[in-house]
């Protein structure tokens, strides 16, 4: 019997090692860098990480700062684009970035990404404090209509995001979730093939944009609902950053009601719009593929040259 037991274990031992073998030469689950907290309370990627999107076909890369992406060879005439997972885009290879893309339209200025899964408004603005200190002369911060929601503790408590508590007009940093497992679950790639196989709760995980945002209905209920929330958090926002080179990037479909509230504030305003090109996104969830970045960076640039020309005329 022991002697079956042992047998039975070392072959357990030899499939769970030829099964993480095939896993990590497939590249069949990607890789996830490991995360940090600075200083300041914000969640960035431990430097110089680098590691293969699933099916391996190009590999993503964690700068100096603890961003996704390439550093700008220069920081003179700074561009800082701030965003979640659609800024992070470990989907796509670093050329089709919005850094590189914004690069190749607008020459003469320098871009610097700082993305991250999860990015409330909030902790984007938390995080254009923390660039300001490059002085960069605008600032993208790309949006959608979750982003608002989720920076009010009161109206969806999230301990992992950073948020603002209205009640005590304070900012609640975001915590790691069991930064010891996830370190185990990225590293073990088999365990972790079966974990995005078969997960435990399929509740949890990032949600895409469109099963995240409510249907139009309940879509404007909402906004009328929060609208008081809303308004108290723009008017933070206007007491303790500085809004006058923060242009908000909003997503297409965003409600009326943010954009409204972000010029009422002070924001210079871009709202992206893919309803006549149905080819933005990735065919399993709602983020951008080479060719939907590409139309982004087309409109933000566009957008971008008329409000630094219009900025150029009031001066004069």
């Amino acid at each position: 019997m022991k002697k079956f037991i042992k047998t039975f274990l070392l072959f357990v031992l030899f499939l769970i090692i030829v099964g993480e073998l095939v896993v990590r030469i497939t590249h069949s689950v990607s890789d996830i860098p490991q995360r940090t907290i600075d200083n300041s309370g914000i969640q960035k990627y431990l430097t110089n990480q680098t590691g293969y999107w699933k099916g391996g076909n190009h590999k993503w890369k964690i700068n100096d700062l603890g961003w996704p992406g390439d550093l700008p060879n220069s920081y003179e005439n700074l561009i800082t684009i701030i965003g979640d997972s659609y800024i992070e885009n470990f989907m796509n290879p670093n050329e089709c970035h919005q850094g590189a893309l914004l690069k190749q339209k607008m020459t003469k200025y320098n871009f610097l990404e700082a993305g991250r899964s999860g990015v409330s408004f909030i902790e984007a603005m938390e995080i254009s404090k923390d660039l300001d200190t490059l002085q960069p002369v605008q600032t993208l911060i790309y949006v959608n209509d979750n982003d608002f929601y989720e920076s009010i503790s009161e109206i969806k408590k999230m301990s992992d995001i950073t948020q603002l508590n209205l009640n005590k007009n304070q900012i609640i940093y975001g915590v790691m979730k069991s930064p010891g497992l996830k370190k185990v679950l990225y590293n073990w790639k088999l365990l972790y093939y079966f974990y995005n196989r078969y997960p435990i709760n399929n509740t949890t995980g990032n949600k895409s944009e469109e099963e995240s945002l409510p249907d139009k209905q309940h879509e404007n209920d909402q906004h009328k609902k929060y609208l008081i929330e809303l308004t108290k958090l723009f008017k933070y926002i206007t007491d303790n950053y500085k809004t006058s080179d923060k242009t908000l990037i909003f997503h297409p479909k965003t409600n009326d009601t943010f954009i409204k509230l972000a010029i009422e504030y002070g924001f210079n305003t871009i709202v992206l719009d893919s309803s006549h090109d149905k080819s933005w996104t990735f065919d399993y969830d709602s983020h951008w593929t080479c060719y939907g970045h590409e139309q982004v960076a087309n409109q933000v640039s566009i957008g971008l040259n008329k409000y630094f020309n219009l900025r150029i005329l009031q001066n004069d």
